[in-house]
C-alpha cells in the first residue's frame, strides 16, 4: 500500500472546468506512480475519497466477481433488468476502444461532459481529501459511481476489476454479491492457489445479504468465509442451477422454484449457461424490490451482445474475436471453436501480458492451431512476441510460427494466410482484441 509519500500534482482550474475526455484520462494515469496500468490493492484511498463525495447510492447494488464470468454476468443483468423497464447504471472494465464503454445508463455508454463532471467532483474530493494518489481505475470507480448517483439509476451493476476483497469496487456495500468462477489469475496479486484466490474473491459478500457462486466446486475458503461472516450463499448445483438441451432450458431454484422454457443465451459457450442461471438468481433474489416479469428475463437473455466475447465476425473468412487471456478462459474457448463448422486452416493472432501464465494458456490449443502469428504487445505489461513464441515451441502444440511487431500487422498477415474456408481467431488480452478491432475501422 502507499505510504503516502507520493503527492500528484493537483488539477489545473482549466481541467476541472474541461469537457473532454482526452485531458482526464491523462490525468488519471499520471496520478499514481504506477501509471494506468499500476496496481495498488486496498480500499482506504478510495474510501477517503468516497466519503469526501458523501456518495450513498440509494438503490439495489450488484456486485459481480470471479475469474471469468463477470462481462457476461453482468451484460445478463443489465440487459433483464432493461426490458423489466428498471433504469439500470452499469461498470464494467476496460474497454476495448472507449473509455465511455465503462460507465453505461440504460445500456448505454455515458457521453463525455457527463463522465468529465464526474471526474471534475472527483478530483476536487480527492484534493479536498489530502490530494491522495489514486489508481486509474480507483478513480474511474469513484467516477462512474457519480455519473450512476446522478443520473438517478434504479438498480446498479459493478464488475470487480481485480480479486474482490481489496478491489475499489468492494468500498460500497452490495445487497447481491457473485462469485462466478475461481480460478488461477493475477496470482501476483491474489495468489498462488484457487483456495487463495477463492478466500480474496469471497471478500465481496456481506453479512445477512444475499450472496452467490456459479462455480460449481468453490473452494473451500470461499464457502468458509461465507459461512464465517454470515453470508445468504447460494452455490450453483447445490441451491440453484440449470438443466435443458439444445432448444431451450430451465432454471432452478430454493423451494422448488422452476422457470421452464426459457431460450439459449445469445452469447456462445456451454459455460454461458452458468452465467445466466446466476443472473437469474440474482433476479429471484431481488425480485421483492425489483419487479422482473418472464418477458423481460426471455429477452433479456436473447437480446444482448458483447463485444470481444467470442464474437464471431460476418463474412469469410470467419474471423473470431475472444478477449480470453488466462488458462481457463482459453480452454473455453477451445470448447466452442469445437462447435462452430469446420474450417480447413486455423491461424491465431495472439498478444498477451507477461504476467499471464502464458504457457498455460496457449496449452489449451494444442494440435487446434496451423499457423500462429504472434504478436509483440506494445503496452504496460506486455510480453514480446519471443516470449510466445517459446511457449508454443516448449509445449509442442504445433503449427507454423511467425513473430511480428504489432497485433495490427500481425490481423494483416492472417488476412494474407486465410482462404475463404479458414478461420481466424484473435485472442489473449482485452488489448489484442481492441488492436484488431481499431485496425479494421480504418481499413474500411
Amino acid at each position: 500500500m502507499s505510504d503516502g509519500a507520493y503527492s500528484p500534482a493537483p488539477a489545473d482550474e482549466r481541467l476541472l472546468a474541461c469537457r473532454a475526455l482526452a485531458p482526464w484520462l491523462a490525468h488519471l494515469e499520471q496520478l499514481h506512480p504506477r501509471g494506468q496500468a499500476g496496481i495498488e490493492l486496498g480500499l482506504e484511498r478510495v474510501q477517503r475519497v468516497r466519503q469526501e463525495l458523501a456518495q450513498d447510492p440509494r438503490c439495489p447494488l450488484i456486485v459481480v466477481g470471479g475469474t471469468n464470468g463477470k462481462g457476461s454476468t453482468c451484460a445478463y443483468l443489465e440487459a433483464i433488468y432493461a426490458h423489466a423497464g428498471h433504469r439500470v447504471g452499469c461498470y464494467t472494465s476496460p474497454h476495448l476502444l472507449n473509455y465511455n464503454e465503462r460507465i453505461r445508463v440504460d445500456r448505454q455508454p455515458a457521453g463525455d461532459a457527463l463522465i468529465c463532471a464526474a471526474f471534475a467532483h472527483v478530483e476536487a474530493a480527492r484534493q479536498a481529501a489530502g490530494n491522495i494518489a489514486l489508481t486509474y481505475f480507483e478513480f474511474g470507480t469513484l467516477a462512474a459511481m457519480e455519473v450512476f448517483i446522478t443520473q438517478r439509476v434504479e438498480v446498479l451493476i459493478l464488475e470487480v476489476g481485480l480479486g474482490g476483497r481489496l478491489d475499489a469496487v468492494n468500498a460500497y456495500t452490495p445487497d447481491c454479491a457473485v462469485v462466478c468462477s475461481i480460478a488461477l489469475d493475477h496470482t501476483d496479486w491474489l495468489g498462488s492457489d484457487r483456495e487463495a484466490i477463492g478466500f480474496e474473491k469471497a471478500g465481496i459478500f456481506r453479512a445477512g445479504r444475499a450472496a452467490f457462486c456459479a462455480d460449481p466446486d468453490p473452494p473451500r475458503s470461499l464457502l468458509a468465509h461465507a459461512q464465517a461472516i454470515g453470508a445468504e450463499l447460494q452455490v450453483l448445483g447445490r441451491d440453484f442451477g440449470h438443466f435443458g438441451d439444445s432448444l431451450q432450458w430451465t432454471f432452478w431454484g430454493r423451494g422448488g422454484l422452476r422457470r421452464a422454457g426459457l431460450p439459449l443465451p445469445a452469447l456462445r459457450g456451454a459455460g454461458q449457461l452458468r452465467n445466466a442461471a446466476v443472473a437469474l438468481a440474482v433476479v429471484e433474489s431481488l425480485r421483492p424490490r425489483l419487479p422482473v416479469d418472464m418477458q423481460a428475463v426471455r429477452r433479456g437473455l436473447v437480446d444482448l451482445a458483447l463485444p470481444g466475447r467470442f464474437q464471431v465476425l460476418a463474412g469469410r473468412p470467419t474471423v473470431v474475436l475472444d478477449v480470453a487471456h488466462n488458462p481457463q478462459a482459453v480452454s473455453g474457448l477451445a470448447e466452442k471453436l469445437a462447435e462452430l463448422p469446420f474450417a480447413a486452416k486455423t491461424i491465431a493472432v495472439v498478444g498477451m501480458l507477461a504476467d499471464k501464465d502464458i504457457a498455460g494458456s496457449l496449452a489449451s490449443l494444442a494440435g487446434r492451431v496451423d499457423h500462429w502469428l504472434l504478436a509483440d504487445l506494445d503496452v504496460p505489461r506486455g510480453a514480446p512476441a519471443a516470449t510466445l513464441s517459446a511457449a508454443v515451441r516448449q509445449r509442442a502444440l504445433g503449427g507454423e510460427i511467425e513473430c511480428l511487431s504489432s497485433v495490427a500487422s500481425a490481423f494483416r498477415r492472417s488476412a494474407e494466410l486465410a482462404g475463404e474456408n479458414d478461420r481466424i481467431i484473435v485472442f489473449g488480452s482485452f488489448y489484442t482484441v481492441a488492436a484488431v478491432m481499431r485496425s479494421r475501422q480504418n481499413d474500411r
